[in-house]
């Protein structure tokens, strides 16, 4: 075999234990929880590595029927903060398995 054909070997074999590398990281990103608060914890939002929310709790101090637009903003302030923490866990994750390449496709 010429040497170009077992770099080639090379790559393609390094390419593979790199997929395999990530999908066993997505895996384990998508069962991971995140939690974020706002209003000084009167909203709770736990959401899946993968996007889906999970859970939402309200203290019932925070439900005022006079004032609904800041229940709302605390809801949509707590889901922006999670939805946050699990893209930065999700960009880590690929920097990790790349060293910081930037793939195409993959950003």
């Amino acid at each position: 075999m010429f040497q170009g054909g077992k770099n080639m070997q090379d790559l393609m074999k390094k390419a593979k234990q790199m997929q395999q590398a990530m999908e066993s990281q997505q895996k384990a990103l998508e069962e991971k929880e995140f939690e974020a608060s706002s209003g000084g914890g009167m909203v709770t939002v736990k959401m899946s590595g993968s996007g889906q929310l999970l859970s939402l709790k309200i203290d019932p101090e925070a439900v005022d029927p006079d004032d609904v637009e800041m229940l709302e903003d605390l809801i949509m302030a707590a889901i922006g903060e999670v939805q946050s923490k699990v893209n930065e866990a999700s960009s880590e994750m690929m920097q990790g398995l790349t060293g910081g390449m930037k793939i195409p496709g993959l950003f």
